[in-house]
């Protein structure tokens, strides 16, 4: 049975590339991976965002699980400008809802779908490895389910958190999303 978990990176100091996790984050970061120690299947593969804080929380749990941790470009963040905006997230409801809205120097939720949409067909298509981890942020995060559930969109993106687990299984012919983290978590994940 095919499973992917896509996570969102935890709390971190900063948005620009190598923003560290802050305390909370690193703490979060041990949270989730004695969580992931728990689950009922092996991951096989870890594949991250180049980002710091998205390489900062899987490391606790590959490190343990002595998993190498990939590097891929296409799970970096969108950029919606590359200038500064002050009503930013009137712009980021807009790219929900028109994917080929891109402000100058920014990326479209079209493009940045496009980029992620290649990765996720790799792994899907990946048969020597059946449960792989895809960590990265939460706009390019709500972009990628779309591909598994068309509804989630820009509502769906504002209850996200710092961290955050969706497990996509393929049962059958068709795949499965499931959101797997609650924050403040004291439970045990179910799988």
């Amino acid at each position: 049975m095919k499973r992917i978990l896509m996570i969102r990176h935890c709390h971190a100091i900063g948005q620009h590339s190598d923003s560290p996790l802050t305390k909370k984050g690193n703490q979060q970061a041990y949270e989730l991976a004695r969580k992931l120690e728990q689950l009922s299947f092996p991951i096989h593969r870890i594949i991250t965002s180049p980002y710091l804080r998205a390489q900062e929380s899987i490391k606790p749990f590959a490190t343990r699980q002595n998993i190498s941790i990939e590097i891929d470009e296409r799970l970096k963040e969108r950029l919606l400008s590359e200038q500064p905006i002050d009503d930013w997230i009137d712009i980021l409801e807009e790219s929900f809802q028109n994917f080929h809205f891109k402000l100058p120097g920014g990326e479209s939720s079209s493009d940045a779908y496009s980029r992620s949409e290649a990765l996720l067909k790799e792994c899907m298509e990946d048969v020597e490895n059946e449960n792989i981890i895809i960590v990265t942020h939460g706009n390019l995060l709500a972009l990628m389910l779309q591909r598994f559930n068309i509804d989630f969109g820009f509502q769906e993106w504002k209850t996200l958190t710092n961290p955050d687990v969706f497990l996509i299984q393929r049962i059958g012919g068709e795949y499965i999303t499931e959101r797997i983290w609650e924050e403040n978590q004291t439970n045990d994940f179910k799988y």
